[in-house]
């Protein structure tokens, strides 16, 4: 397969028609889409949790194709793709469907920089929507399997001496034909369920490591022993040296060393900060690893936070979610994290973090991430402005039956053991790609009952993989008495149908109150909502009502709630803005005081 020859004079071509990118019209858009170019796309470092100082962003404009799945090559270039977008948004300046049967395949060149010079390099990819190989010169470098996780590949075999090099990457995304974790992703989009996101979604980019380098690292704080632990993982551990500095405020706090590739162990300073919503503080880490002569192989920075993520029964008899050892009534939206200019992507990092902006101003503490991942440095800025995510597992493939007003004890799987496999690898590495960051604090590894599967089994291996956080089993699902939390959904209004006294119980799901505006909806003859309202007021009117039922639950037993939804979302017009973040469609103060009166509710307890 010689993809060099194939490419040639298409770069050619697309390099003198660069300026003929443009997005896909036919939608609304975002503000920040207005100022996006193929030279200004996301050019922020990509994993602030382990960051080097040299790297080189690939983003920009690719080629592409679209050809049948069978197919060994793409054939021809058809044209422009403005990467980290998806092919069916309009920021990619493409705005088609792939389909089953069919494969996208990218293409770009690239230079190493010259003081790379004798040392490795990494080539990193974000994310990829769901299947993809990739080439560099025509060799085969690697690939993955899975739509929302980041991975690595060393592509220094595969490098000229000096020049031009090809990187190509083929795609195969099956969407709703195929039993892969895909969230809302749809084929034929309608209601609830949104369009197709095929390919590249985040950024990809090159950084130059030693052969022996920080492969990665996973960092546990611990506040009731005052320490943190540190494991760094090593390409080559034997005869390494792993040191970790930890800093407040650009000062050296702390410091713990290993060997081989041992847990480096770090006590801290008495008086630590603690994180929380009100006083999100983070303590900067510098991580080196050091060859057995004695010299600096890698270095890099990161960050972590001193909290602790558990549960107690109040004095009251009822199982609370606890931050720090003391109550908190963990209170946030839905958040589905779409865009209607990237689907999947921002348009911008500015973009990205607004709506995590706009959860703070309203009063809330938490956002539950719904059937979807976000880029790494989404968490990072919760982490830094004191969010806690409760973190689902994109849901696919088939379920049983759902029932969600009584316990299950049994059933029998919809899903295949290709599948169920697939599930528990894509879950794995979610989890490990987030568990450094403060701000995770549940984990969630089933929506309702949607591809629920040996649910007593997932759940408790999810809580022994991580016993540093809570585990909800299935949000709004079919009930086993198995993991932290039992998790009710309710439409519109809040109701407490279940109760559980040896578990936390949460209302996972509520409100839904919808408001349609002209000239801000994605289908202006399509739209909707569990119920609807004709102006902001109706809206906050119903938003408190709801609110302050909730508080009286809260008095119950109810530790925790998620109101759906922070935007509208394609034909959903339930969010509490509009899909192009335009229109705020509540009253903000009314909403913030009947927030921040959840969120406030629970006396404190040791």
């Amino acid at each position: 397969m010689n993809l060099r020859l194939i490419s040639a004079a298409l770069i050619l071509a697309a390099a003198a028609s660069a300026s003929a990118w443009s997005p896909v019209g036919g939608h609304i858009s975002t503000t920040w889409a207005e100022t996006v170019t193929p030279e200004n796309v996301w050019q922020e470092y990509p994993r602030p949790i382990m960051e080097r100082q040299q790297w080189k962003n690939l983003n920009g404009l690719w080629q592409y194709a679209i050809v049948p799945a069978k197919d060994l090559t793409p054939g021809q270039w058809q044209g422009e793709i403005l990467v980290p977008f998806a092919v069916e948004s309009s920021l990619s300046g493409v705005g088609k469907n792939v389909g089953k049967d069919q494969a996208l395949w990218y293409t770009r060149t690239f230079t190493v920089p010259s003081d790379w010079k004798g040392q490795d390099v990494m080539l990193n990819f974000g994310a990829v929507d769901w299947q993809c190989e990739v080439w560099v010169n025509d060799v085969k470098v690697g690939g993955h399997t899975g739509g929302f996780t980041p991975f690595s590949l060393n592509i220094t075999p595969a490098l000229k001496a000096k020049g031009e090099n090809t990187l190509t990457v083929r795609v195969y995304d099956p969407t709703d034909a195929g039993y892969q974790p895909r969230g809302k992703q749809v084929a034929n989009p309608e209601g609830i369920w949104y369009t197709p996101v095929t390919g590249i979604w985040q950024t990809v980019w090159m950084e130059p490591v030693a052969k022996t380098h920080i492969a990665g690292i996973r960092t546990t704080p611990d506040i009731d022993r005052g320490t943190v632990t540190v494991d760094v993982t090593a390409t080559s551990p034997e005869g390494t040296v792993s040191e970790v500095a930890v800093l407040d405020g650009g000062k050296v706090v702390a410091t713990g060393k290993s060997v081989n590739g041992e847990p480096v162990k770090i006590a801290m300073p008495e008086g630590f900060k603690l994180w929380s919503p009100d006083a999100p503080n983070i303590y900067d880490l510098q991580v080196t690893l050091y060859n057995a002569d004695g010299k600096v192989a890698d270095k890099v920075n990161s960050y972590t936070a001193m909290r602790k993520f558990s549960r107690r029964r109040d004095a009251n008899g009822i199982m609370r979610l606890q931050l720090n050892n003391q109550d908190l009534f963990q209170f946030g939206p839905l958040d589905q994290g779409w865009w209607p200019d990237g689907l999947y992507t921002a348009p911008s990092y500015e973009a990205m973090v607004y709506d995590v902006d706009k959860t703070k101003d309203w009063g809330f503490n938490m956002i539950r991430k719904h059937v979807k991942v976000e880029p790494a440095s989404w968490y990072t800025y919760c982490d830094k402005n004191g969010i806690i995510v409760w973190q689902d597992m994109p849901s696919g493939d088939r379920g049983p039956g759902w029932n969600n007003r009584t316990y299950f004890t049994g059933y029998e799987g919809q899903r295949s053991e290709e599948s169920k496999a697939n599930y528990r690898r894509e879950w794995k590495e979610i989890m490990d790609a987030l568990y450094n960051y403060p701000c995770v604090g549940v984990w969630v590894p089933f929506n309702e009952s949607w591809g629920q599967f040996d649910t007593p089994e997932v759940v408790e291996w999810t809580m022994s993989y991580d016993p540093t956080r809570m585990v909800n089993p299935a949000s709004g699902g079919n009930f086993f008495q198995c993991g932290d939390i039992l998790d009710l959904h309710n439409y519109p209004g809040p109701d407490m149908y279940l109760y559980d006294a040896q578990r936390v119980n949460a209302l996972g799901e509520f409100g839904g109150i919808g408001y349609p505006i002209e000239g801000h909806l994605w289908q202006p003859d399509r739209n909707w909502g569990y119920i609807q309202f004709d102006s902001p007021k109706a809206v906050t009117d119903e938003y408190v009502k709801y609110a302050k039922e909730l508080r009286k639950f809260a008095d119950k037993g109810f530790s925790a709630a998620v109101y759906t939804q922070t935007t509208d979302v394609e034909g959903e017009v339930n969010g509490l803005m509009t899909y192009d973040r335009k229109v705020i469609k509540v009253e903000e103060p009314r909403i913030k005081e009947a927030n921040e009166a959840l969120t406030n509710s629970l006396p404190s307890k040791k």
